[in-house]
């Protein structure tokens, strides 16, 4: 277990899969250890995934100062991540939570990014949060779906009143695409994953400077790829775009039939997605974008 120790002493680990060029794996949840990520749908037969268990999460120590759990204070965990690995420059891949602290990194670190990938990120650190509105037009959408009646009245009673009657697991297949016997184990999975601590703060509203992120992340030239589900209600793909408007030149896909968990619905197609944009060559900024599969 290849473990590195951050610059206020806490001892954090990350997991290797894969062989190949480096691609340094932000979790999300927030606070979920990244052994949800898997092989991201088999993108590790494409590249050696370096997946980061952030502070307090999987075999990463808990920080003795619980504000270090916020997503500006973690930056500085994924910095020494790059020095542990003694890259120059880095591939970075940011999953739901992790794409805020993604952001960040690149923001602050604009020389050490040279491809960024924002998988369905809800831009918290833009100011732009998902709305109750945005997750039940989303939800509603999928009505015809044999779950549908018995999780519906849930998600409402969670996005519309104070969640005290919500039954949590019932809102687990709103998050994927296909709601089959592989997501009902990956949702199993994140109790056990997932420290609250590190939850709670970690989009603590001080962490964010949303005018001073835009004005960075407007001069970041590194290339971008943004990732949002056809069937994801956080975000939708309306304000996933927002992400990838953030960048002066940034690609945008929606993955078809995809929720939260892209990788989790087809693996297949967004292994070969992600790793066709990793694997392409400089472009020039407006030359538009890289070849795709088809549907996105």
């Amino acid at each position: 277990m290849p473990y590195f120790d951050a610059p206020d002493g806490t001892r954090l680990a990350h997991h290797v899969r894969g062989e190949g060029e480096p691609l340094v794996v932000l979790p999300g949840g927030p606070g979920r250890a990244s052994a949800y990520l898997g092989d991201l749908g088999g993108l590790a037969a494409h590249r050696r995934l370096i997946l980061l268990d952030a502070r307090g999460t999987g075999d990463s120590a808990t920080p003795a100062d619980p504000d270090t759990y916020r997503c500006d204070r973690q930056v500085a965990d994924v910095e020494a991540l790059r020095v542990h690995l003694g890259l120059e420059r880095l591939d970075l891949l940011g999953h739901s939570a992790g794409g805020s602290l993604a952001l960040l990194y690149a923001a602050r670190y604009p020389e050490r990014v040279a491809r960024l990938v924002l998988v369905t990120v809800v831009p918290w650190a833009l100011g732009r949060p998902a709305t109750a509105e945005e997750r039940l037009a989303a939800a509603r959408a999928r009505e015809h779906e044999p779950w549908f009646a018995a999780a519906h009245p849930h998600l409402e009673a969670w996005l519309t009143g104070d969640g005290a009657d919500v039954d949590w697991d019932a809102l687990d297949p709103f998050f994927y695409g296909r709601w089959d016997d592989t997501a009902r184990a990956h949702a199993a999975a994140a109790e056990t994953q997932t420290d609250e601590a590190a939850a709670d703060r970690f989009h603590d509203p001080a962490a964010y400077d949303p005018p001073a992120l835009r004005a960075a992340l407007a001069r970041f030239t590194g290339r971008v790829l943004v990732l949002a589900g056809e069937h994801d209600g956080g975000p939708t793909p309306a304000p996933a775009r927002t992400v990838a408007d953030a960048f002066p030149d940034a690609e945008f896909t929606v993955q078809p039939g995809a929720g939260h968990y892209p990788w989790v619905d087809d693996g297949p197609w967004f292994a070969a997605r992600t790793a066709a944009f990793l694997d392409a060559g400089e472009r020039t900024p407006g030359a538009g974008p890289a070849p795709h599969p088809p549907g996105s």
